[in-house]
This record gives C-alpha cells, sequence and structure tokens, in this order.
C-alpha cells in the first residue's frame, strides 16, 4: 500500500512553472505531524528556506563563540566530504590520516614529549563539550580504578575548578555524577589546592574564560598540587580547558608554562571555531601519554572492514567536524 499520494497534474508539476503559483505553497501544511500527501522537492525547499530567512544574519552574530565565514575552498572540501562518516577508518583512511595529523600538530603546539616519529594520543570532537566529557571520563575511570585497587570507597569523586567553567564541566558533572566543588570566579590556585581531596580526580584550570579571557595560573597550580601530592602520597592531575586560549597563547605568549611542559598536566581541551576561519563543530582533546588514557574506554569493532580503536561518543561522525 502507498504511504502517500503525489499530485500528478502536469501543470503543478512542470520544472519551469512557479513555485510559488503551487497549491503546496499557498495552502498551509501541518507543523506537527507528517502530511497525509507529499510535496515536490522544490517546493519543500522554498518553504523551509523562507522560514530559515527569519533566523539571524551569522555574519553580524558576535555572541555565540563561532566563526561564521570561512573562505570558499573551504566550502567547496566540506561539501565534498559531509556524506562520509569518518569513524569507519579503513573505508576512508586519508580522512583518518589528516585527522591524525591535526592531533600530531597540536600535540606539539602544546610541548607534549613526542618524538617525530611518534603517534600523539588524541581524537577530533565536536568542540570542545565532547572533548570535555571524554578527558572527564578518563580521569574519573583511572581515580576509580586506582581507589579499588587500595580497597576505597569509590562512589563520590569530585573535579576542582573555579566558578568560571563554561557549562560543559556542569554538564559533564551532572550526567556523569561527578561532584564540581567550585572555587572562586577566577581560580586561586592555593585556594583550589586546599579544596583537593582524596576523591578529587582532577582539577581542571582555565586557560581562557569565557566570561573575560583571563588566564588562570596553572604554573603555580601545577607546582602546588606537586607539593601536596608529596606530602599526601595523592597524584592529583590537572586538566587544562583551553577551549578558548589554547591557539593563542603559543604564539603570543610562548614562555608561558601552561602545557604539558607541566609534569601534572595530563590532558588537553582545545576548540577550533572560536579563532577565525572555521564554522562550529571542531575541537580536540590530547592527552599527555597512553597511560592517561585507560584502556578500557577504547572500544575496537571490526564490522566496519579492519579493527578500529575508537573513543568517541558518537558512531557516526561527519568528517566536517575537524575539516
Amino acid at each position: 500500500m502507498a504511504l502517500s499520494t503525489v499530485n500528478t497534474n502536469a501543470a503543478e508539476s512542470h520544472l519551469h512553472c512557479s513555485t510559488f503559483a503551487l497549491r503546496y505553497v499557498r495552502t498551509a501544511l501541518p507543523r506537527f505531524k507528517m502530511s497525509e500527501q507529499s510535496i515536490p522537492k522544490e517546493a519543500a525547499y522554498q518553504i523551509i528556506n523562507d522560514e530559515l530567512m527569519l533566523d539571524g544574519n551569522p555574519r553580524l552574530n558576535l555572541a555565540s563563540f563561532v566563526t561564521m565565514w570561512m573562505e570558499p575552498e573551504c566550502d567547496k572540501l566540506i561539501q565534498s566530504s559531509i556524506n562520509k562518516n569518518y569513524v569507519d577508518m579503513d573505508e576512508y583512511p586519508v580522512t583518518t590520516e589528516l585527522q591524525n595529523r591535526c592531533v600530531n600538530m597540536i600535540a606539539h603546539l602544546f610541548n607534549a614529549s613526542i618524538g617525530d616519529d611518534e603517534t600523539a594520543v588524541g581524537v577530533g570532537t565536536v568542540g570542545s563539550l565532547e572533548a570535555i566529557m571524554l578527558a572527564g571520563l578518563a580521569f574519573k575511570r583511572k581515580w576509580q580504578n586506582k581507589m579499588k585497587a587500595a580497597g576505597k570507597p569509590y562512589d563520590k569523586p569530585n573535579i576542582v575548578t573555579g566558578a568560571n567553567v563554561q557549562v560543559c564541566w556542569e554538564k559533564f558533572a551532572r550526567y556523569f555524577k561527578v561532584e564540581l566543588k567550585e572555587g572562586y570566579y577566577v581560580m586561586d590556585p592555593e585556594k583550589a589546592a586546599e579544596m583537593v581531596d582524596e576523591n578529587t580526580i582532577c582539577v581542571a584550570a582555565i586557560l581562557g574564560s569565557t566570561l573575560n579571557g583571563e588566564f588562570e595560573d596553572i604554573k603555580m597550580l601545577n607546582d602546588l598540587l606537586t607539593a601536596k601530592n608529596a606530602e599526601t602520597g595523592w597524584d592529583t592531575p590537572i586538566h587544562v580547558d583551553a577551549a578558548s586560549g589554547g591557539f593563542i597563547a603559543p604564539f603570543i605568549y610562548p614562555e608561558l608554562e601552561w602545557d604539558f611542559r607541566l609534569p601534572l598536566v595530563k590532558s588537553i581541551n582545545v576548540s577550533g571555531h572560536k579563532y577565525g576561519l572555521v564554522y562550529a563543530g571542531v575541537g580536540w582533546v590530547i592527552w599527555r601519554s597512553k597511560e592517561d588514557l585507560p584502556d578500557e574506554l577504547i572500544f575496537h569493532i571490526n564490522y566496519l572492514g579492519a579493527d578500529q580503536p575508537t573513543f568517541t561518543p558518537n558512531f557516526s561522525k561527519g568528517t566536517v567536524t575537524f575539516v
């Protein structure tokens, strides 16, 4: 049985008749239910396109922390790759290689201790939200494993942050049942170190506050935590949320120590779409070493061709997330 009926009136379906003269455009369509009848693609396009005209102009939007314009060549690359599911590494090996190059470039930029022929540990994400989720899960699982091995409770993990963290951290804390211990508006390293306890899975420092662009003193935080770890026997690590500063500090303040030059910095996230000439939906998370990413979080799948390791909440992901 046919699921829908199509108008076959030649006068209305002829390719060069006016779209606005079609009865489909002149008659209101149901808003919240599927229509009983289909409509021509031209009419569907025109209706949706006209509704979208009520949106704001992206080029005039200065408030959403993303870039609104890219070079035409970038648009062409995106359009030619938009139908690729790049988690299928066996089918799209060149796409995978391009992502790996991005991860390694960023790892070197952040002073990771890897040789020229070594592969960095990291993954492309849909912005820093996904990156923070992945980094937070790695810290939580590593802390849980440590507490289990010591025969201690592992049901009350916490993260120490400043009160200026982006909503990404609040989402992680709520979704994955981690207490968020927020300090001052901008993190005071001494107060943050005082808030750390045995259940702290990491201290999240901000390089470029969403609210005022301020860099927190990650070097001082590293030194204070190093001393506290030596005193207590803990090994509390640091994650750097460099979403808004990771592509600024290395070029403007190259001597500033905030990245993998500091021993306790175990992972860093960064957004691509905050810096210019990149549309929204581009980010990365980089780990210091393989030891900082528990193997149990990595899935190995083989039904797309060959064995493929993956660490991402989304199994299907468009190539445009890192182009």
